[in-house]
């Protein structure tokens, strides 16, 4: 069970291609928006979708897979954990991130 403590499966697409970042250590870390779309009806049986956008973030060699794999639509399935981070902007004006740091990653089939 102690696997299962911060742990996120999702399914969807990309938002965007992904933006990777190198180091001065070597390390790379690739980052892109994903969304995942649930369709329901409601009371008059109209069809609603409702998008939700996800930050996503794939560090060592899983960057280097997803810089020279991913692109923007393209429908993949993940795993990962949820990461809360804060930093200062150029303004000096405190930001906060959650974003999902993924530990596996499936390329699914399909046009985008």
């Amino acid at each position: 069970m102690s696997t299962i403590r911060n742990s996120v499966r999702l399914i969807g697409r990309l938002g965007r291609d992904p933006e990777v970042k190198e180091f001065e250590s070597g390390k790379k870390v690739a980052r892109f928006s994903l969304a995942t779309s649930d369709i329901y009806y409601d009371d008059q049986s109209n069809r609603v979708e409702q998008t939700q956008w996800h930050l996503v973030a794939a560090w060592g060699k899983l960057a280097g897979t997803v810089e020279q794999f991913l692109h923007k639509g393209q429908e993949i399935a993940l795993e990962g954990k949820l990461v809360y981070r804060e930093y200062e902007n150029k303004e000096g004006i405190k930001k906060h991130v959650t974003e999902i740091v993924i530990s596996e990653l499936l390329m699914l089939g399909g046009k985008p």
